[in-house]
């Protein structure tokens, strides 16, 4: 029996995400015993690149070589994966959870006739059956749900097991594309957010609110952002006023991030932002009106005016 990992990559290399679900998997088959841990990658990339997801604990890479598969394209991935599901006796599919894998996923779900679940939050509990816990209503409660017949998928979420690393190297099975993927759809353009950390993958986020008073304010937030390596985001009004792209809005209308570290600043914490940022390991809240809703959700508070606090915190971030 065998686990199959979807892996996505973007600009050459693997998501951080697709490596925690390469380590969720081999947690997962340690549970269950006697099942491989198999990524699937699918379009052209580095073999050296791909290799490396042996250290997060995949024995075997297949890799369908074919330019057009860069491009994602719902129909044709399913397809393929679908049959990869099949020939490769899979008993478990494992993807991190994304708007993009939810449709595959669904789609595999419906061909192969495997159970389905998204928003997992826990390795899977075989003491009795097949169960794992999932978030619902935005993140504020866990489901335990159990998982019957012979495949199952598990659409997982960021943070939920740390990064296996070794140096073990995994073994690259190339393969063509099946006959009878029906290429369908032609991507005629691109537009993509820039930034030098993009919010998706960011390990650090650092978001401004209105309490920034204008976007000719925004220059703080970009310093402690620059400084920490970080993503920067904004809350929902701020974007809605323009002072900040809509590409850097987080919150249940917008990116949902999973950073480790997740630093608010001037943002009063609507149940809406709270939604899209409580996967994050650490929250930070930093406002100067000590009964701002953020500060209840937060792991730790500074009660405080931000145009003077996050400056004296960048300057002591550069200083380290």
């Amino acid at each position: 029996m065998s686990i199959l990992v979807f892996v996505e990559c973007a600009d050459g290399s693997i998501k951080k995400s697709s490596r925690e679900a390469v380590s969720y998997a081999a947690e997962a088959g340690n549970l269950l015993g006697d099942h491989e841990v198999i990524a699937v990658v699918l379009g052209k990339y580095p073999e050296e690149e791909l290799e490396s997801l042996g250290s997060n604990g995949a024995s075997k890479v297949i890799l369908v070589d074919d330019e057009r598969l860069n491009e994602n394209q719902i129909r044709v991935y399913s397809d393929i994966l679908s049959e990869l599901v099949q020939s490769q006796a899979a008993s478990l599919v494992v993807m991190s959870k994304s708007s993009f894998s939810d449709n595959v996923g669904g789609r595999i779900a419906g061909k192969t006739g495997a159970s389905i679940v998204s928003n997992v939050t826990s390795l899977p509990d075989v003491s009795s059956g097949f169960s794992v816990n999932k978030s619902i209503f935005t993140g504020k409660a866990f489901a335990t749900v159990s998982m019957s017949g012979d495949k199952k998928i598990l659409l997982v979420k960021r943070n939920i097991v740390e990064i296996k690393e070794s140096s073990d190297k995994a073994l690259i099975e190339k393969r063509a594309v099946p006959d009878g993927c029906v290429f369908s759809e032609k991507i005629t353009g691109k537009s993509k957010a820039e930034g030098d950390v993009l919010l998706d993958d960011a390990e650090i986020v650092v978001s401004g609110g209105r309490g920034l008073r204008g976007p000719e304010n925004w220059g703080i937030i970009e310093d402690l952002a620059r400084a920490l390596g970080a993503a920067k985001g904004c809350s929902k009004p701020v974007s809605d006023l323009e002072w900040r792209p809509h590409h850097e809005h987080v919150g249940q209308t917008g990116v949902k991030v999973s950073p480790n570290l997740y630093i608010a600043i001037g943002i009063s914490g609507a149940i809406q932002h709270l939604a899209g940022v409580n996967s994050s390991k650490v929250l930070v809240a930093i406002n100067k009106d000590p009964d701002a809703p953020f500060f209840k959700a937060a792991d730790y508070g500074i009660v405080g005016d931000a145009f003077e606090i996050v400056p004296r915190l960048t300057k002591k971030v550069k200083s380290l």
